[in-house]
């Protein structure tokens, strides 16, 4: 889409054609902001399933149209995730595109199956975290020294070893606890009662946490691209659903000693216990728009080590196009310069007042005078100063700006807010 307004706007396109009306937005808002935009361009949208024309009696025949798919969407991920929702109370998988590591599905894909050859692999990590006291790191260096197959054919990771190790699939369930999980309502009667009660099982929970997925451009060297976000939440534990799968076969002694192994890991930025300032997203690199991660270069002999910045893409070879912004950043030049640069700027009130004036005005010409656009507008401002008001107390606590300007700039967002009311 991004492309086609861009041809648009460079002139000599009459109109754009699309196979449904929700293949040029799925949002009826969106679809309306689109076909302005192009109208001051000169061009139309059309779609082949239209029902109406350029007359209002149209115009509403085409929007009643929209506002419908718009409904049916909702209803038929509304009727999906309560089919999902049933399936996990009778006590059945819900497949997805991976099974867990060590399990596959059976043939009607409901149900776990113990694939003997991968469940190896993680009872090695049991062993090796619960009974060897191996780290999680020295794990990964030890499969990937030794060529082991990775579960998704990358790399492995940190991550993907102590999620295994936290996860209740791998850890065999006795009686007593399946019956718990009924009492909590986790698990039907019914799923408990066709268990065998001589038997151990794990457990695969499904309704623990809502994921939210959605894009975010990113400017590149190769123009804008968008990636793929997620926000997870947790849900209340009395929504969780647990479904019965096979035993692993990793003896219960091993995991709990794993667990206990890593239970008082932190995991925060940091490397050689050199507190990255930076890190965790905080900067980003200039050519690819990528998070930069941290690097040693330790010399050899001594036991001096100096400390950088790189752009965590340059280590990328499997998945994508590596960026060519090689460059090593020295933190005890960077960090220092960019805690100046920021300090700086939150002891210049009047500087902050007045940026935020030239960002209010361009975005309010960008919005050409329409009220949504406005009501947004007026709302991302209102958390931006309720997010730099923070900033400006925790300042203050830390002495780097006076009462005064504490005071100036508080008086400032309250001087904003008194503006979007009015407004």
């Amino acid at each position: 889409m991004d492309r086609v307004r861009d041809l648009v706007a460079a002139g000599g396109v009459y109109v754009v054609l699309a196979q449904d009306r929700d293949r040029i937005a799925r949002e009826p808002a969106y679809h309306y902001l689109l076909r302005r935009e192009f109208e001051e361009h000169g061009t139309k949208i059309r779609a082949l399933n239209d029902r109406g024309d350029d007359s209002p009696e149209g115009e509403l025949t085409d929007g009643i149209l929209d506002q419908l798919g718009k409904y049916e969407r909702a209803k038929i991920a509304e009727r999906s995730r309560r089919g999902k929702l049933r399936k996990a109370r009778e006590g059945k998988i819900i497949a997805t595109k991976r099974s867990h590591y060590g399990f596959r599905y059976n043939a009607s894909r409901n149900g776990y199956e113990v694939d003997e050859e991968t469940m190896a692999v993680v009872k090695r990590i049991f062993r090796m975290v619960g009974t060897e006291g191996a780290a999680i790191r020295a794990v990964k260096r030890a499969f990937e020294l030794e060529g082991l197959p990775t579960p998704e054919g990358k790399i492995w990771g940190q991550f993907f070893i102590r999620g295994a190790i936290l996860d209740d699939a791998y850890r065999p369930h006795s009686r007593e606890e399946i019956e718990k999980l009924v009492v909590k309502g986790q698990m039907s009667a019914d799923v408990a009662s066709r268990l065998d009660s001589e038997k151990r099982y794990g457990i695969w929970w499904f309704n623990r946490r809502r994921t939210k997925t959605y894009q975010e451009a990113v400017n590149g060297p190769d123009g804008k691209h968008y990636k793929k976000r997620a926000k997870i939440t947790q849900r209340p534990e009395e929504e969780w659903i647990a479904v019965p799968v096979p035993d692993s076969g990793i003896p219960r002694e091993w995991v709990d000693l794993a667990r206990e192994a890593i239970k008082d890991n932190v995991k925060f930025s940091q490397n050689n216990n050199q507190p990255w300032e930076l890190s965790g997203g905080l900067a980003h690199c200039a050519e690819c728009g990528w998070a930069l991660s941290t690097h040693t270069v330790r010399k050899p002999n001594t036991r001096y080590v100096n400390y950088y910045y790189r752009c965590s893409r340059v280590q990328v070879h499997y998945a994508y196009k590596v960026c060519t912004n090689n460059k090593h950043q020295r933190a005890d030049i960077l960090e220092p310069m960019v805690w100046n640069y920021v300090s700086g700027v939150m002891k210049n009130p009047e500087e902050l007042r007045a940026d935020l004036d030239r960002l209010i005005e361009l975005e309010r010409r960008g919005t050409r005078g329409e009220p949504s656009k406005d009501a947004k507008l007026w709302a991302d401002k209102l958390v931006e100063v309720e997010r730099k008001r923070t900033k400006y107390q925790e300042a203050f606590a830390a002495d780097a700006v006076t009462l005064p300007e504490l005071k100036a700039y508080l008086s400032r967002g309250r001087d904003l807010q008194d503006r979007r009311a009015r407004t």
